[in-house]
């Protein structure tokens, strides 16, 4: 009888302490900055240093995340990736972003507007036209860093010495690299060398590594820019395979295929 008893106390406290668990998972789901993204973007790496991976579409519906289609193949930084400012909480490993490392910005971060070459694109989001007065500000001591703009408006001294023209077709050559793109919102507060300008764009040529951003064929920029609706509250997610499998869970990411 005594063992009966102590076996149901063990037991009670057992269920008691998995309700407890429970209820902090889903306390924790609720209090993630992204709990209400029901888009979501899933860029791999197999490492820190990668400048190659994958890139995979998933949409919440029925309580769990699905995936929308296979898994495509994108290029990051030329020297890989490093933790970003965005939505995610700061992390105590890995290499920190920095303007002009050539590295990704990893972790997890909102969508902006889409831009493009064209007066219009096929997509839902926000869309921008570029023009060759159009100039992304990667000046860290700029008041404008990290910001789109245009110097018609804000005057041809603001784009001082920013290496980002929006229109590379026209200041390089037919460079197709911004045809279409989307803001990725790394360092939403603009801090100083904390890295700027950060897109998702179409590759120059199949394989070619970014200064930081992510690239990807024209058909999967197609596929991506239709599929994205900005009342999902799509984010952009990037990470080390590595990483990516010690967060998922406590970042609530969908389940992803190599």
């Amino acid at each position: 009888m005594r063992h009966s008893f102590r076996s149901l106390a063990f037991a009670a406290l057992m269920l008691a302490y998995g309700d407890s668990a429970s209820a902090a998972g889903t306390q924790a789901s609720t209090s993630l900055p992204w709990r209400d993204a029901r888009q979501m973007v899933l860029v791999l790496t197999d490492g820190w240093d990668a400048t190659s991976g994958t890139l995979q579409r998933f949409e919440f519906r029925d309580g769990r995340w699905q995936s929308e289609a296979s898994a495509a193949p994108i290029t990051v930084g030329r020297n890989g990736s490093a933790w970003g400012d965005g939505l995610h909480p700061a992390q105590p490993q890995g290499p920190v972003k920095q303007e002009g490392d050539g590295r990704a910005p990893a972790g997890i971060f909102t969508l902006g507007e889409a831009f493009g070459y064209g007066s219009k694109a096929g997509t839902a989001m926000p869309y921008r036209p570029m023009h060759a007065t159009s100039y992304c500000i990667d000046v860290p001591d700029s008041p404008l860093y990290n910001r789109i703009i245009d110097t018609r408006e804000q005057g041809e001294a603001a784009a001082k010495g920013s290496t980002e023209p929006m229109r590379l077709d026209l200041h390089n050559n037919g460079d197709p690299r911004y045809r279409n793109g989307l803001v990725i919102g790394h360092n939403p507060n603009a801090t100083p060398r904390g890295g700027s300008c950060i897109f998702a764009h179409l590759w120059r040529t199949p394989g070619e590594a970014t200064a930081g951003c992510t690239a990807m064929a024209s058909g999967t920029m197609d596929s991506l820019l239709a599929w994205l609706r900005p009342d999902a509250r799509p984010v952009f997610v990037l990470l080390p395979r590595d990483e990516y499998a010690r967060l998922a869970h406590d970042w609530r990411l969908p389940e992803a295929t190599r």
